[in-house]
Protein backbone atom coordinates (compact mmCIF):
# COMPACT_ATOMS: atom_id res chain seq x y z
CA UNK A 1 0.00 0.00 0.00
CA UNK A 2 1.32 3.12 -0.98
CA UNK A 3 -0.13 6.33 1.23
CA UNK A 4 -0.31 9.66 -1.52
CA UNK A 5 -0.34 12.83 1.27
CA UNK A 6 -2.12 15.47 -0.77
CA UNK A 7 -3.36 12.86 -3.08
CA UNK A 8 -6.05 15.55 -4.29
CA UNK A 9 -4.16 18.14 -5.45
CA UNK A 10 -1.92 19.46 -8.47
CA UNK A 11 0.97 16.71 -7.99
CA UNK A 12 -1.16 14.14 -6.16
CA UNK A 13 -4.13 13.16 -8.44
CA UNK A 14 -1.63 12.99 -11.01
CA UNK A 15 0.77 10.76 -8.91
CA UNK A 16 -2.36 8.66 -7.78
CA UNK A 17 -3.00 7.53 -11.31
CA UNK A 18 0.10 7.02 -12.40
CA UNK A 19 -0.02 4.65 -9.28
CA UNK A 20 -2.77 3.27 -9.95
CA UNK A 21 -2.08 2.05 -13.69
CA UNK A 22 1.08 0.57 -12.65
CA UNK A 23 -1.29 -1.82 -10.46
CA UNK A 24 -0.16 -0.58 -6.72
CA UNK A 25 -2.67 -0.02 -4.51
CA UNK A 26 -2.82 3.62 -3.31
CA UNK A 27 -4.44 5.18 -0.24
CA UNK A 28 -5.01 8.95 -0.26
CA UNK A 29 -4.85 11.57 2.56
CA UNK A 30 -5.92 14.83 2.07
CA UNK A 31 -7.76 17.81 3.54
CA UNK A 32 -9.34 18.61 0.30
CA UNK A 33 -9.21 22.23 1.05
CA UNK A 34 -9.59 22.46 -2.56
CA UNK A 35 -12.37 19.77 -2.91
CA UNK A 36 -12.29 16.21 -3.90
CA UNK A 37 -13.40 16.25 -7.32
CA UNK A 38 -9.73 15.66 -8.88
CA UNK A 39 -9.99 11.91 -7.23
CA UNK A 40 -13.63 11.49 -8.61
CA UNK A 41 -13.06 8.97 -11.78
CA UNK A 42 -10.54 6.85 -9.66
CA UNK A 43 -12.33 7.16 -6.56
CA UNK A 44 -13.61 3.16 -6.28
CA UNK A 45 -10.39 2.25 -6.55
CA UNK A 46 -8.74 3.72 -3.63
CA UNK A 47 -8.89 4.40 -0.12
CA UNK A 48 -9.38 8.01 -0.02
CA UNK A 49 -9.22 9.60 3.98
CA UNK A 50 -10.32 13.10 4.78
CA UNK A 51 -7.73 14.33 7.43
CA UNK A 52 -5.31 16.77 8.97
CA UNK A 53 -1.24 16.27 8.62
CA UNK A 54 -1.06 18.80 11.67
CA UNK A 55 -3.13 16.59 13.39
CA UNK A 56 -2.30 13.02 12.13
CA UNK A 57 -3.95 9.71 12.97
CA UNK A 58 -1.59 7.38 12.76
CA UNK A 59 -4.18 4.96 11.94
CA UNK A 60 -3.63 5.69 8.58
CA UNK A 61 -0.62 4.29 8.27
CA UNK A 62 -1.88 0.63 8.67
CA UNK A 63 -0.43 -1.28 5.91
CA UNK A 64 1.57 1.06 4.50
CA UNK A 65 4.82 0.36 2.83
CA UNK A 66 5.67 3.63 1.20
CA UNK A 67 4.43 7.12 1.98
CA UNK A 68 4.67 9.91 -0.94
CA UNK A 69 4.96 12.92 0.75
CA UNK A 70 3.00 15.99 -0.83
CA UNK A 71 0.86 17.81 1.61
CA UNK A 72 1.09 20.94 2.66
CA UNK A 73 0.88 24.42 1.37
CA UNK A 74 2.65 24.50 -2.75
CA UNK A 75 4.07 28.22 -3.70
CA UNK A 76 5.28 31.50 -2.56
CA UNK A 77 1.87 33.71 -1.48
CA UNK A 78 0.38 31.01 0.41
CA UNK A 79 3.02 30.46 2.70
CA UNK A 80 3.57 34.44 3.38
CA UNK A 81 0.11 34.52 3.72
CA UNK A 82 -0.14 32.79 6.86
CA UNK A 83 3.42 31.99 7.52
CA UNK A 84 2.78 30.38 10.74
CA UNK A 85 0.26 27.73 9.07
CA UNK A 86 2.58 27.43 6.09
CA UNK A 87 5.55 26.56 8.84
CA UNK A 88 3.23 23.99 10.78
CA UNK A 89 2.32 22.31 7.47
CA UNK A 90 5.36 22.42 5.99
CA UNK A 91 7.61 21.69 8.52
CA UNK A 92 6.04 20.49 11.60
CA UNK A 93 3.59 18.14 9.97
CA UNK A 94 6.42 16.78 7.43
CA UNK A 95 8.05 15.77 10.69
CA UNK A 96 5.26 14.57 12.79
CA UNK A 97 4.87 12.20 10.14
CA UNK A 98 8.15 10.85 9.87
CA UNK A 99 8.41 10.01 13.27
CA UNK A 100 5.87 8.01 12.64
CA UNK A 101 6.47 6.22 9.60
CA UNK A 102 9.77 5.33 11.56
CA UNK A 103 8.07 4.63 14.49
CA UNK A 104 6.01 1.91 11.96
CA UNK A 105 9.12 0.60 9.93
CA UNK A 106 7.83 2.21 7.16
CA UNK A 107 11.23 3.12 5.27
CA UNK A 108 10.68 4.31 2.16
CA UNK A 109 9.32 8.25 2.06
CA UNK A 110 8.97 10.21 -0.49
CA UNK A 111 9.45 14.07 -0.03
CA UNK A 112 8.24 16.83 -2.36
CA UNK A 113 10.46 19.72 -1.80
CA UNK A 114 11.49 22.58 -3.94
CA UNK A 115 14.01 24.01 -6.28
CA UNK A 116 13.18 27.60 -4.44
CA UNK A 117 15.67 26.89 -1.65
CA UNK A 118 18.61 27.54 -4.28
CA UNK A 119 17.27 31.16 -4.96
CA UNK A 120 19.10 34.18 -3.75
CA UNK A 121 17.69 36.30 -6.30
CA UNK A 122 18.79 38.01 -9.86
CA UNK A 123 21.59 39.54 -8.26
CA UNK A 124 23.24 36.85 -6.64
CA UNK A 125 26.45 34.85 -8.82
CA UNK A 126 24.65 33.12 -11.91
CA UNK A 127 26.15 29.10 -11.50
CA UNK A 128 24.10 25.61 -11.67
CA UNK A 129 23.45 24.28 -8.43
CA UNK A 130 23.77 21.04 -7.40
CA UNK A 131 22.38 18.64 -4.47
CA UNK A 132 26.03 19.67 -2.60
CA UNK A 133 25.28 23.54 -3.08
CA UNK A 134 25.26 25.61 0.25
CA UNK A 135 21.61 27.09 0.38
CA UNK A 136 20.27 29.89 2.23
CA UNK A 137 16.95 30.42 1.12
CA UNK A 138 14.89 33.42 1.70
CA UNK A 139 11.43 33.55 1.39
CA UNK A 140 9.13 31.60 3.92
CA UNK A 141 7.65 28.62 1.26
CA UNK A 142 11.54 27.65 0.64
CA UNK A 143 12.47 28.22 4.10
CA UNK A 144 10.13 25.34 5.59
CA UNK A 145 11.04 23.02 2.49
CA UNK A 146 14.27 22.95 3.88
CA UNK A 147 13.52 22.91 7.83
CA UNK A 148 11.56 19.75 6.53
CA UNK A 149 14.24 18.58 4.56
CA UNK A 150 16.92 18.78 7.58
CA UNK A 151 14.71 16.94 9.38
CA UNK A 152 14.06 14.24 7.53
CA UNK A 153 17.81 13.65 7.25
CA UNK A 154 18.22 14.17 10.74
CA UNK A 155 15.96 10.87 11.08
CA UNK A 156 17.50 9.00 8.91
CA UNK A 157 18.95 5.79 9.34
CA UNK A 158 18.50 2.10 8.43
CA UNK A 159 15.19 2.06 9.61
CA UNK A 160 14.28 5.09 8.15
CA UNK A 161 15.59 6.06 4.60
CA UNK A 162 13.36 9.31 2.78
CA UNK A 163 14.21 10.23 -0.18
CA UNK A 164 13.71 14.44 -1.21
CA UNK A 165 12.98 15.77 -4.88
CA UNK A 166 13.83 18.99 -4.97
CA UNK A 167 11.10 19.50 -7.47
CA UNK A 168 11.65 22.64 -10.50
CA UNK A 169 8.50 24.82 -10.95
CA UNK A 170 5.99 22.12 -12.13
CA UNK A 171 3.74 22.66 -15.48
CA UNK A 172 1.12 20.53 -17.67
CA UNK A 173 -2.19 19.84 -16.88
CA UNK A 174 -3.78 17.90 -13.49
CA UNK A 175 -7.21 17.09 -12.79
CA UNK A 176 -6.87 19.41 -9.99
CA UNK A 177 -5.60 22.07 -12.47
CA UNK A 178 -3.20 25.34 -11.29
CA UNK A 179 -3.04 28.62 -13.77
CA UNK A 180 -0.78 30.06 -11.30
CA UNK A 181 2.23 28.59 -12.41
CA UNK A 182 4.24 30.39 -14.92
CA UNK A 183 3.35 27.81 -17.96
CA UNK A 184 0.06 27.39 -17.17
CA UNK A 185 -0.43 31.09 -16.61
CA UNK A 186 0.91 31.58 -19.98
CA UNK A 187 -1.10 28.86 -21.58
CA UNK A 188 -4.50 30.87 -19.69
CA UNK A 189 -3.38 33.97 -20.87
CA UNK A 190 -3.02 32.87 -24.42
CA UNK A 191 -6.44 32.07 -24.13
CA UNK A 192 -7.93 35.00 -22.44
CA UNK A 193 -5.96 37.78 -24.38
CA UNK A 194 -3.86 36.89 -27.04
CA UNK A 195 -0.72 38.15 -25.01
CA UNK A 196 2.11 37.11 -22.54
CA UNK A 197 3.64 39.35 -20.25
CA UNK A 198 7.15 38.69 -19.29
CA UNK A 199 8.65 40.61 -16.43
CA UNK A 200 12.35 41.65 -15.38
CA UNK A 201 13.30 41.68 -19.58
CA UNK A 202 12.23 37.32 -18.97
CA UNK A 203 16.10 37.27 -17.51
CA UNK A 204 15.72 34.60 -14.77
CA UNK A 205 16.60 31.41 -14.58
CA UNK A 206 14.02 28.76 -13.45
CA UNK A 207 14.14 25.13 -13.74
CA UNK A 208 10.79 23.13 -15.03
CA UNK A 209 9.07 20.10 -14.97
CA UNK A 210 6.31 18.37 -16.23
CA UNK A 211 3.90 17.06 -13.98
CA UNK A 212 3.48 13.71 -14.94
CA UNK A 213 7.51 13.39 -15.27
CA UNK A 214 7.24 14.07 -11.77
CA UNK A 215 4.61 11.51 -10.78
CA UNK A 216 6.89 9.01 -13.03
CA UNK A 217 9.77 9.71 -10.86
CA UNK A 218 8.00 8.76 -7.79
CA UNK A 219 7.58 5.62 -9.76
CA UNK A 220 10.94 5.04 -10.34
CA UNK A 221 12.60 5.76 -7.06
CA UNK A 222 9.63 3.33 -5.17
CA UNK A 223 11.08 0.74 -8.12
CA UNK A 224 14.90 1.79 -6.90
CA UNK A 225 17.26 -0.15 -4.95
CA UNK A 226 16.42 1.52 -1.81
CA UNK A 227 20.08 1.72 -0.78
CA UNK A 228 20.44 3.90 -3.77
CA UNK A 229 17.89 6.25 -2.98
CA UNK A 230 17.74 6.14 0.51
CA UNK A 231 18.23 9.41 2.59
CA UNK A 232 19.71 11.34 -0.65
CA UNK A 233 18.66 14.67 -2.32
CA UNK A 234 18.11 14.95 -6.02
CA UNK A 235 16.98 17.60 -7.95
CA UNK A 236 14.30 17.41 -10.26
CA UNK A 237 13.81 19.03 -13.72
CA UNK A 238 13.90 18.20 -17.46
CA UNK A 239 15.40 21.97 -18.45
CA UNK A 240 16.72 25.15 -17.01
CA UNK A 241 15.00 27.90 -19.08
CA UNK A 242 15.20 31.91 -18.71
CA UNK A 243 11.65 33.03 -18.67
CA UNK A 244 11.74 34.99 -21.50
CA UNK A 245 12.48 31.54 -23.80
CA UNK A 246 9.31 29.78 -21.61
CA UNK A 247 7.05 32.74 -23.14
CA UNK A 248 8.48 32.08 -26.86
CA UNK A 249 8.05 28.17 -26.32
CA UNK A 250 4.72 28.69 -25.53
CA UNK A 251 3.76 31.04 -28.47
CA UNK A 252 5.05 27.83 -30.53
CA UNK A 253 3.39 25.28 -28.95
CA UNK A 254 0.19 27.36 -29.67
CA UNK A 255 0.56 28.23 -33.29
CA UNK A 256 -2.54 27.49 -34.92
CA UNK A 257 -4.94 27.50 -31.78
CA UNK A 258 -4.69 30.62 -30.67
CA UNK A 259 -2.62 34.00 -31.81
CA UNK A 260 -0.30 35.11 -29.19
CA UNK A 261 1.76 38.20 -28.96
CA UNK A 262 4.77 38.77 -26.12
CA UNK A 263 4.88 41.90 -24.50
CA UNK A 264 8.23 42.32 -22.76
CA UNK A 265 8.63 44.66 -19.23
CA UNK A 266 11.83 45.97 -17.64
CA UNK A 267 12.24 47.10 -14.10
CA UNK A 268 12.52 44.88 -11.26
CA UNK A 269 15.31 42.43 -10.77
CA UNK A 270 13.60 41.37 -7.51
CA UNK A 271 12.53 38.12 -9.03
CA UNK A 272 13.08 34.66 -8.24
CA UNK A 273 16.42 33.42 -10.54
CA UNK A 274 18.16 30.36 -9.96
CA UNK A 275 19.36 27.18 -12.19
CA UNK A 276 20.47 23.29 -11.07
CA UNK A 277 22.04 20.58 -12.06
CA UNK A 278 20.23 17.15 -12.73
CA UNK A 279 23.21 15.06 -13.36
CA UNK A 280 22.60 13.13 -10.38
CA UNK A 281 18.84 12.28 -10.95
CA UNK A 282 19.93 10.99 -14.11
CA UNK A 283 23.02 9.16 -12.92
CA UNK A 284 21.33 7.61 -9.66
CA UNK A 285 17.91 6.87 -10.35
CA UNK A 286 18.39 6.95 -13.70
CA UNK A 287 15.64 8.81 -14.62
CA UNK A 288 14.92 11.77 -16.82
CA UNK A 289 12.07 13.92 -17.67
CA UNK A 290 10.66 13.64 -21.34
CA UNK A 291 7.98 15.95 -21.93
CA UNK A 292 8.47 19.64 -23.22
CA UNK A 293 7.17 22.60 -22.45
CA UNK A 294 5.88 22.93 -26.03
CA UNK A 295 4.20 19.33 -25.80
CA UNK A 296 2.46 20.31 -22.35
CA UNK A 297 1.54 23.33 -23.40
CA UNK A 298 -0.26 21.98 -26.63
CA UNK A 299 -1.63 19.30 -24.31
CA UNK A 300 -3.51 22.01 -21.55
CA UNK A 301 -3.88 24.06 -25.01
CA UNK A 302 -6.02 20.73 -26.12
CA UNK A 303 -8.20 20.17 -23.27
CA UNK A 304 -9.58 24.04 -22.63
CA UNK A 305 -10.89 24.20 -25.84
CA UNK A 306 -12.27 20.69 -25.11
CA UNK A 307 -14.09 22.97 -22.18
CA UNK A 308 -11.75 21.24 -19.34
CA UNK A 309 -10.64 23.69 -16.63
CA UNK A 310 -12.02 26.43 -19.31
CA UNK A 311 -13.36 28.83 -17.03
CA UNK A 312 -10.32 30.87 -16.10
CA UNK A 313 -11.87 33.06 -13.20
CA UNK A 314 -12.44 30.05 -10.56
CA UNK A 315 -10.53 31.05 -7.96
CA UNK A 316 -9.87 27.22 -6.97
CA UNK A 317 -7.38 27.68 -10.18
CA UNK A 318 -5.43 29.87 -7.86
CA UNK A 319 -4.21 28.86 -4.66
CA UNK A 320 -3.75 31.99 -3.12
CA UNK A 321 -7.02 33.58 -4.61
CA UNK A 322 -8.81 30.18 -3.05
CA UNK A 323 -7.43 30.49 0.56
CA UNK A 324 -8.36 34.04 0.76
CA UNK A 325 -11.52 33.65 -0.21
CA UNK A 326 -12.09 30.14 2.01
CA UNK A 327 -10.82 32.80 5.13
CA UNK A 328 -13.39 35.17 4.09
CA UNK A 329 -16.17 33.19 4.10
CA UNK A 330 -15.06 31.42 7.46
CA UNK A 331 -14.53 34.60 9.16
CA UNK A 332 -18.16 35.62 7.87
CA UNK A 333 -20.07 32.40 9.23
CA UNK A 334 -17.76 33.17 12.43
CA UNK A 335 -19.59 36.65 12.77
CA UNK A 336 -23.05 34.95 11.03
CA UNK A 337 -23.59 32.39 13.79
CA UNK A 338 -25.68 29.94 11.27
CA UNK A 339 -26.98 30.45 8.38
CA UNK A 340 -30.62 29.68 9.43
Amino acid sequence: MILVTGGAGYIGAVTVRELLDKGFAVRVLDKFLYGDAPLDDVRTRIDCISGDLCRLDEAVLDGVDVVIHLGGLSNDPTAEFNPEANRRLNTDATRTLAEACKRRGIKRFIFSSSCAVYDRGMMAEDVIQDEDAAVEPRAAYATSKHAAERALLALTDKDFQPTIFRQGTVYGWSPRMRYDLVVNTFVRCAFESGRLTVHCGGEMWRPLVDVTDVAKCYLACIQADLKDVGGQIFNLAYKNFRILELAHWVKKALDGIVPVEIEVEYGSNTARDYRVSTKKLERVLGFRPRVSVEESARHMARKIQAGIHADFHNPRYYNIQWLELLVEIEQHLKRLGSIF
